[in-house]
């Protein structure tokens, strides 16, 4: 098996990011990755200790970040500042359906015609 078979073999990964408040939650894949689940836990892991960063401005004081999990799979972000709060849903999520790749089926119930 030829290395670049291989790398089709691997499991590819989607790191999501909800966003919002209420009904005005906003998701996004923020990274696409290929390789172990455990890989692609670690890399959600590291963008989920950057999020306070990203929402702290130069000067500010962060008082609060607090890390949920929700599964092996999810989490949530609270920031806690002493004028508001932000939460952010992160999930890891495996491809198992692409109409545009061979070696998947272009369907959620795994059938090669689509829906």
């Amino acid at each position: 098996m030829s290395s670049h078979e291989l790398e089709h073999t691997m499991p590819r990964w989607a790191i999501v990011k909800a966003d919002g408040e209420a009904e005005a939650f906003r998701y996004n894949i923020i990274k696409e990755l290929e390789g172990t689940e455990a890989q692609a836990l670690a890399e959600m892991l590291r963008k989920i200790d950057t999020v306070a960063e990203a929402l702290t401005e130069a000067g500010r004081r962060r008082e609060k970040r607090r890390v949920f999990r929700v599964s092996d799979r999810s989490y949530v972000v609270r920031v806690e500042s002493r004028w508001s709060n932000h939460e952010a849903h992160f999930t890891l999520a495996e491809l198992i359906a692409d109409t545009h790749d061979d070696d998947l089926p272009s369907s959620a119930s795994g059938s090669t015609q689509g829906p």
